[in-house]
């Protein structure tokens, strides 16, 4: 089992999040590090702080040295895709290759019930698109990416987008560019995660039980054999967010989704921060489940 934590940027000053991240740096047990890509707050005040992502995760980068790192996940909507790929690039190449490209659908029209996006994406003038929309744009940007961590110079005529004479210099620190983590759990975008992922990540609460997670990874093992792909080519990546209080409780809960085939699970912080928290994730949940052998 392989560990990384999470700090959502929502109500929190940048030196919050730098100290939780600088802390966990040097802690050989946290594989990696995680922000999200909101511009408002999901709970709170709706006028508090929200830091946007990418441009936090190269500052961190810049003051890390270690952890590999990402947005757990970028929404698919806000950036054009070569946009995109251009500040991913950039972020790999300050933290020297550390970057793991986290992508998702983002936000969508939903036919009925609650949808925090709407409010967001209205704020910021962003398109609300249809879940089809949203998965056709996905798998372009995709493709868009893996042009540009592959190829010198390309054209690209898309259903939504259209590049001429696509540069990307410099390129990506590894050959090919940064493994690719796609967050979901629809049946089709377990279909785009058997076509391209290296990585497949279940998002939070509630879609996040042992129970779900074991169900939804047999739909990924499905899809994969339809399309002649070794399931075990996907790495397997859940979140969750811990309590203080309850270090127990998030043991049990780890050692379920490694039961249910997670192999790497990131622990995601509630704020406020508490001085030396990712020390006390470590020696309250990592240590002890990898001692009971997950």
């Amino acid at each position: 089992m392989r560990f990384g934590i999470k700090t959502t940027p929502m109500h929190l000053a940048y030196d919050d999040i730098l100290r939780v991240w600088e802390e966990a740096d040097e802690l050989p047990e946290l594989a990696d590090a995680w922000l999200w890509d909101h511009l408002m707050p999901l709970a709170g005040p709706p006028g508090g702080a929200v830091l946007e992502g990418w441009t936090l995760l190269a500052a961190l980068a810049a003051r890390t040295s270690r952890l590999r790192l990402g947005l757990l996940v970028t929404s698919n909507v806000p950036r054009a895709p070569a946009h995109l790929g251009k500040i991913a690039t950039t972020v790999d190449v300050i933290s020297q290759g550390r970057l793991i490209m986290g992508l998702g659908v983002g936000g969508t029209r939903q036919p009925a019930g609650p949808n925090p996006a709407v409010s967001e994406y209205a704020a910021y003038g962003l398109p609300l698109p249809s879940p089809a929309e949203g998965l056709a744009r996905l798998t372009e940007t995709i493709t868009i990416l893996r042009s540009m961590w592959t190829e010198e110079v390309f054209d690209h005529d898309g259903p939504f987008t259209t590049l001429r004479g696509t540069r990307n210099g410099p390129g990506p620190v590894r050959p090919g560019g940064p493994p690719l983590l796609i967050g979901g759990w629809g049946d089709r975008t377990l279909r785009i995660v058997a076509e391209h992922a290296d990585i497949w990540n279940v998002p939070g609460p509630p879609h996040n039980s042992a129970a779900w997670a074991a169900e939804r990874g047999r739909v990924l093992d499905a899809h994969c054999a339809a399309i002649g792909r070794d399931p075990a080519e996907i790495a397997r990546s859940a979140q969750i967010i811990v309590d203080y209080a309850d270090p127990a409780g998030s043991r049990a809960h780890v050692t379920a989704l490694a039961a249910a085939g997670i192999g790497h699970v990131v622990l995601a912080l509630p704020r406020p921060y508490p001085r030396g928290a990712a020390r006390r994730l470590v020696d309250e949940i990592v240590t002890p489940v990898r001692e009971n052998g997950a």
